[in-house]
């Protein structure tokens, strides 16, 4: 999709831009495929904030994506594609020959008609997934499990994708968006192609209203709050914060580590993202 900027009516006009929706087909949802969705407002279940900046926005429903693809031997053909507000790629509506319906994200070059298959009889063509192990060597997927059956965790945002680029024994090699190098198991599955709607991270909110739309509440200094506030806090006049940037509760903010210290996905990590010091 491309990008549409409007005239410059507004100073949140002159800077923002939106898509132009060419690719979607089908505005309202398939109705079978909606669950409720609870907002939390950033709390915890004893009512506590745990992540700080949620709150407002548009009322949404959830459109439950078929992220697994486990229909073998199964045809479908692509009814419409469509606006997904819970994630930045779009979604198409597939109409299998058994009557089922199932919505997948929508990969680059999707129309509507377009035979969609799944499983080992499957051809690799934008939309068809199947196992890492029938796929072709360099070809570019997206979708792709950790483990086999539990479905897609890597490259479902828009324009994400990786690449298969190696395979040897019971794994393969895929180079995923960030250089970050891994070892997947030949059985998990992937989507041929790339997550459409690549034009979504040049998109400019041009104004504060579109952030609180997507639920996204104002960012507030440390060094602007008062001391019982923020330890960064305080002070006469403008202040550096006369210590490391931490969060309301003195945790610090940069160089920490966020991932468990024994993860027992690391010893397929071949190559990191980040050079370790």
């Amino acid at each position: 999709m491309g990008i549409r900027k409007y005239k410059p009516t507004s100073p949140g006009r002159r800077h923002g831009s939106v898509l132009d929706f060419t690719e979607i087909t089908h505005v309202g949802p398939e109705k079978s495929l909606l669950r409720p969705i609870k907002k939390t407002g950033g709390r915890n279940n004893t009512g506590r904030i745990t992540s700080r900046r949620r709150g407002g926005g548009h009322k949404r429903r959830y459109r439950v994506i078929d992220f697994k693809r486990n229909k073998d031997s199964v045809s479908a053909l692509v009814k419409t594609v469509e606006y997904d507000p819970n994630r930045s790629a779009n979604i198409a509506l597939l109409f299998y020959a058994d009557g089922e319906k199932r919505y997948i994200l929508a990969p680059v070059g999707m129309s509507v008609g377009q035979e969609i298959r799944s499983g080992d009889g499957a051809e690799p063509l934008p939309g068809n997934a199947m196992c890492l192990r029938d796929i072709p060597m360099g070809m570019t997927i997206h979708n792709i499990e950790l483990q086999p059956g539990r479905g897609g965790q890597i490259c479902r945002s828009a324009g994400s994708s990786a690449q298969l680029t190696g395979r040897e024994g019971s794994y393969c090699t895929v180079e995923l968006p960030s250089g970050e190098v891994r070892r997947i198991h030949i059985t998990c599955r992937a989507t041929i192609g790339r997550v459409g709607n690549t034009d979504h991270q040049n998109v400019k909110l041009g104004k504060a209203g579109r952030r609180r739309h997507l639920g996204r509440r104002p960012k507030v200094r440390g060094t602007a709050m008062n001391p019982h506030d923020h330890p960064m806090g305080g002070g006469e006049g403008r202040t550096a914060g006369g210590r490391h940037p931490c969060s309301p509760k003195g945790v610090l903010s940069k160089g920490g580590r966020t991932r468990r210290r024994n993860n027992p996905t690391d010893k397929f990590i071949l190559r990191r993202r980040k050079k370790r010091k």
